[in-house]
């Protein structure tokens, strides 16, 4: 596995906060780093940034790159549990354990004081990590995310993959509306940013779904419907300053 890393200036002298990107279908950890425009917010506000890759790669598994939505870049940040993909595609486990421990034993960052964002397969990442370890992450925010993968084509491609056709109680525990509506945790105010014109709204993202599930655990949300902005990295390049602030003002008090 691999990783970007932006590390602000003011890690030279004391060690600072981490936010973590987690980053869409067939991405790779440089979409992040080179398109989306963050450095200027993260170095203003002292924050590193992490972005890992989206799946394990080359790991000579049958089919792994037969599809853009399943396999390599493609991760969706679960842990498998079917044979032929368990031993290397375990996204969760690495983004909340091996990764952060990585960091933090090399890079000039503050142990446990991190937050996390990401964009669609990765907003669901971000939003299911973030539920399913309550004060772990001081914040977390999305682009665009698959919001109820239970209920959409990608989420059950690869929850039938990568769990099980059958298992769907398995499927459950990764799925942000699931998850939200049962959630008990601090109810730290979250922000979403979807873009009206984005052609997979409607069928794969269901954000209405998710702020259903926030409004009956009473979480805050900030969900930003914005005109005339597709699924792309234009898009996440226009408010990426709104989410590293917003991060920001949670991880530095």
């Amino acid at each position: 596995m691999t990783f970007t890393a932006f590390v602000p200036s003011k890690a030279a002298v004391q060690k600072v906060p981490v936010l973590y990107y987690l980053s869409g279908l067939t991405c790779s950890p440089e979409n992040f780093i080179t398109k989306a425009g963050a450095f200027a917010a993260a170095e203003k506000h002292g924050v590193a940034l992490i972005a890992p890759d989206t799946s394990p790669r080359d790991v000579n598994i049958e089919g792994e790159d037969d599809s853009y939505d399943f396999g390599s870049a493609a991760g969706f940040y679960v842990d498998a549990t079917e044979p032929k993909w368990a031993k290397h595609y375990n996204m969760y486990s690495y983004v909340v354990s091996e990764l952060p421990e990585l960091v933090e034993e090399h890079l000039p960052v503050i142990e446990g004081s991190k937050s996390i964002f990401g964009h669609s397969m990765g907003g669901h990442g971000a939003l299911t990590i973030y539920l399913k370890n309550p004060g772990a992450y001081q914040s977390v925010s999305a682009f665009s995310p698959i919001c109820n993968p239970t209920d959409c084509p990608w989420g059950a491609k690869a929850f039938s993959g990568y769990l099980g056709e059958d298992n769907k109680e398995a499927w459950r525990d990764y799925d942000a509306t699931l998850l939200m509506e049962k959630y008990c945790g601090p109810k730290t105010p979250i922000l979403i940013d979807q873009g009206l014109d984005d052609s997979f709204l409607a069928e794969q993202l269901k954000p209405e779904s998710f702020k259903a599930a926030c409004n009956k655990s009473g979480v805050p949300l900030d969900l930003r419907m914005q005109e005339g902005y597709d699924h792309s990295y234009f898009f996440i390049s226009t408010f990426i300053a709104d989410h590293v602030d917003f991060h920001a003002n949670a991880l530095i008090k």
